[in-house]
């Protein structure tokens, strides 16, 4: 299964590293566009002077580590495509261009069921994504969580709880999964 992640589920640092876990572990092949990574390096302007080239610093090994998930843009697509807010009609080309089954978003509203499935593409918020991987795979998916929590404590200098850092990542059904 091809899935595009939008910006808003590769930007947060937790959601993104569970997902490519995933990913890493054969469950899905990422796809994103250099749009979508353009844009995860200026919203991480917003957490201060170092965030945007942090974020590059992460972009670029992201890169090396999935460089077939690269889609270029492809001519004339985007504009015979129509959503809700046409600053997300570069994620639907994505996923066109790329023949991708779902789009990874928590933007709902932005990507209709319905206009996404004109294109075969069915969209699903990333909770209930490795939630159905966590169902098939518990021992691998609670591996990468074990991971994320360690290095999330380590940096932070904090104590998180599983349940409470998958809360916190807008994972909520997968951190009680995790934490039963």
């Amino acid at each position: 299964m091809k899935a595009v992640l939008d910006t808003c589920v590769i930007y947060p640092t937790v959601m993104r590293e569970m997902l490519l876990g995933a990913a890493k572990l054969g469950h899905f092949t990422p796809v994103w566009s250099a749009r979508i990574l353009e844009e995860w390096a200026r919203a991480a302007r917003k957490i201060g002077p170092d965030g945007e080239a942090q974020a590059r610093a992460e972009i670029a090994l992201t890169r090396s580590n999935w460089p077939n998930a690269i889609q270029p843009p492809a001519l004339g697509l985007e504009q015979r495509l129509w959503l809700p807010d046409t600053a997300d009609i570069h994620v639907l080309a994505t996923a066109v261009a790329s023949s991708a089954d779902v789009i990874v978003t928590v933007n709902a509203k932005d990507f209709p069921k319905n206009i996404l499935a004109e294109e075969g593409v069915e969209r699903r918020d990333p909770d209930a994504f490795l939630l159905g991987f966590f169902l098939d795979d518990a021992d691998g998916i609670t591996e990468i969580a074990v991971n994320v929590l360690s290095e999330a404590n380590r940096l932070s200098g904090a104590h998180w709880t599983m349940r409470a850092l998958m809360k916190k990542a807008r994972l909520p059904r997968l951190g009680k999964a995790l934490s039963n």
